[in-house]
């Protein structure tokens, strides 16, 4: 490092010292104007912990909030909401899909690829068998149970 340039570094953080020493009160010496200086510069903790908490709550409930009014204005309205339900959906492929699609008193078994629906049959509406979904719900506190206990074992 040149001379010139290391004195003008020197005289600039003279220059700093000096206008924080006078900030501070003016009767204060260089190496305490610069404790001070760092002191009232550094934040309090506790309150900027308080601040970014509040701000994520606020971020989340704004998400929320969107996300409920984004479901509230899809949702059809009038005649058309109770014309069609989805009953059933299985994955035939990577990108095809087998949907039974309830429309008044009949169900449509549809093929959906993309770009592309086909109807594959049309059946008379029936009554969702309960058993057939419930076993499932009912098995998943058991299986995570087991889980539990072979880990603790």
């Amino acid at each position: 490092m040149s001379p010139r340039i290391f004195a003008i570094a020197a005289a600039l953080t003279a220059s700093i010292s000096r206008a924080a020493e006078v900030g501070a009160g003016g009767t204060a010496s260089a190496g305490t104007a610069a404790t001070m200086v760092a002191a009232s510069a550094s934040p309090d903790l506790g309150s900027s912990a308080l601040q970014m908490v509040f701000g994520l709550i606020l971020v989340l409930a704004l998400l929320l909030g969107t996300l409920w009014l984004l479901k509230r204005i899809s949702q059809p309205r009038g005649a058309a909401a109770g014309l069609m339900r989805v009953v059933a959906g299985v994955a035939v492929g990577t990108r095809e899909r087998v949907v039974i699609l309830e429309l008044g008193n009949s169900w449509l078994v549809l093929g959906v690829a993309p770009g592309q629906v086909t109807t594959l049959a049309e059946i008379p509406r029936q009554e969702v068998p309960t058993a057939a979904t419930t076993p499932a719900a009912k098995d998943f506190p058991a299986w995570l149970k087991q889980i539990i206990e072979r880990r603790e074992v």
